[in-house]
């Protein structure tokens, strides 16, 4: 994991050199073993993947990944259990020669619903705010992003990334052990900025839309995707306690009124593109994500609520203009 030319070549760029100067300390903090003990575990099966020869590299299809020369078993064999030591793969899928990565997530399906709509990113700079294994980025790299930086401060889904990584030998993509805090404060730097399934994690919804317009030069587009309930201007849904299982959900709002928490913080043309259910097939326990997944987390007489009652997880994709 080396972030050596990314710094390098920030600190040439006005835009971004205030945060390269702090970048190497978010990075060793992020990093940082004593917070994260099975972190010596999560390196040694990164540093345990086998040499092999890359001759594809695949961005544009639903399984991100790279294809070579057919390999003896033995390899394919070491190749899969170094994989499998970063186990839980949650966002996907990937095809690392003929290894197939099924993760919890078909985060294919997420990006199909989300491309139609975009402004296209050739030669644009964009940010994916908890972007987790990267998938997103790469998707985001074969539609031609000049620069895609990812950010996530779980430092599992880091290596993940830094997996593919070893064998893609991609400069412009990156993902980074940080949190959407660490970012300074109106940098103004992206043309594109994601933050897909974030908003209900975070306490203030109206600072995390702030966070987000201010990374965002003039005129660069949000996209935004996150879970809502029906309702009008007016619906938001605070659950009393979990919902769906996750003790981190602070709000659900209707589109109507994230449209207009956009708006008010200050984004243009805030409006809803697509709004989807999220189904069992969808996100589902794999042999790459053995632990409980959507299908644990819904009431088992009726997928449209949870097993607290609820209303089932209905996602919505927003755009706006900073």
């Amino acid at each position: 994991m080396n972030y050596d030319d990314l710094i390098r070549n920030w600190k040439l760029d006005p835009d971004l050199a205030a945060w390269a100067e702090v970048l190497p300390e978010q990075i060793q903090q992020g990093l940082d073993p004593q917070r994260y003990g099975d972190l010596a575990r999560w390196q040694q099966a990164l540093a345990s993947l086998p040499p092999l020869d890359v001759t594809e590299r695949i961005l544009t299809e639903s399984a991100v990944g790279v294809r070579g020369p057919v390999a003896n078993p033995a390899m394919i064999a070491t190749l899969k259990h170094a994989l499998e030591g970063l186990h839980p793969w949650r966002k996907g899928p990937f095809n690392v020669f003929g290894v197939e990565i099924d993760t919890e997530w078909r985060s294919d399906w997420k990006w199909d619903r989300v491309l139609p709509h975009l402004t296209p990113l050739q030669d644009k700079r964009v940010l994916d705010i908890g972007c987790g294994s990267g998938y997103h980025c790469w998707r985001m790299l074969g539609e031609g992003a000049r620069e895609v930086i990812g950010i996530d401060p779980t430092p599992l889904f880091v290596l993940q990334f830094w997996a593919l990584q070893q064998y893609m030998q991609q400069p412009n993509i990156t993902v980074l052990p940080l949190g959407v805090e660490d970012i300074p404060p109106r940098i103004q730097a992206f043309d594109t900025v994601f933050s897909m399934g974030i908003l209900y994690h975070r306490r203030s919804p109206f600072e995390h839309l702030s966070q987000l317009k201010d990374c965002l030069v003039p005129g660069g587009q949000l996209v935004l995707e996150t879970l809502v309930v029906d309702g009008d201007k007016n619906t938001v849904f605070v659950p009393p306690g979990r919902y769906a299982r996750m003790g981190n959900v602070w709000c659900l709002p209707s589109t109507v009124a994230l449209e207009g928490w956009l708006a008010k913080v200050g984004f243009r043309n805030p409006r809803t593109v697509d709004v989807n259910q999220t189904t069992v097939q969808e996100q589902r326990r794999t042999e790459w994500m053995q632990f409980h997944s959507l299908e644990q987390f819904l009431n088992p007489h009726d997928h449209n609520k949870t097993v607290e009652g609820h209303p089932a997880p209905v996602r919505a994709v927003l755009l706006a203009e900073a």
